[in-house]
C-alpha cells in the first residue's frame, strides 16, 4: 500500500527532477546527446524599448533552451502600442535566439485577451489551444520556426 500526500518537499522535488531527467536520458538517445551541452542550459534573452523620454516603452523576457526561444512575457506600453514596437521587440529577440544561440525555433502562450493575433501577425502558427484555461479564457500555444531568414 502506498502513503499519498499533496505537499511542498523540495528534498523530494530534487529527488524527484534528478530521476526523471535520468530516466530520460536513459530512453531517448537524443536526450542522451544534448546532455551536457550548451543547448540544454536555459539562457536569458531580454529585450527593452525606451522612448524618447527615457521611460521605459516596452520590453520582452525569454530564454532559449532545447534550441528554441521560449517567450515568457511580452509588454509595451499604452501609449506606443500599434506603432510596431511589439513586433520590433519580438523580432530582435528572435535574432538574439538564433544568431547567439542557435535556435531553430519560437514559442509562445498567450491568452485570447491578450495577443494571439498579434503573434499571428508576425509569423507564429497556432498550433493548440486550452479552452477554459483559466475558467471562460482560451490559451493559445503558437510557435514559429526560423529557416533562413534575411537580415
Amino acid at each position: 500500500m502506498f502513503s499519498i500526500e499533496a505537499v511542498n518537499d523540495s528534498e523530494r522535488r530534487d529527488v524527484v527532477l534528478a530521476r526523471l531527467r535520468a530516466t530520460n536520458t536513459e530512453r531517448s538517445s537524443v536526450m542522451r546527446a544534448l546532455r551536457g551541452t550548451p543547448v540544454e542550459r536555459s539562457v536569458p534573452v531580454e529585450v527593452y524599448a525606451t522612448g524618447p523620454d527615457g521611460e521605459l516603452a516596452g520590453g520582452l523576457i525569454g530564454h532559449v533552451q532545447w534550441g528554441w526561444l521560449h517567450l515568457d512575457l511580452l509588454w509595451v506600453d499604452e501609449r506606443h502600442r500599434g506603432a510596431g514596437l511589439g513586433g520590433a521587440l519580438t523580432a530582435r529577440a528572435e535574432d538574439v535566439a538564433r544568431e547567439a544561440h542557435g535556435a531553430v525555433g519560437s514559442q509562445v502562450e498567450t491568452w485570447d485577451f491578450q495577443a494571439p493575433g498579434f503573434y499571428r501577425k508576425v509569423g507564429y502558427e497556432e498550433v493548440a489551444a486550452v479552452e477554459d484555461y483559466p475558467p471562460g479564457m482560451t490559451n493559445h500555444l503558437l510557435i514559429k520556426r526560423f529557416g533562413d531568414r534575411e537580415h
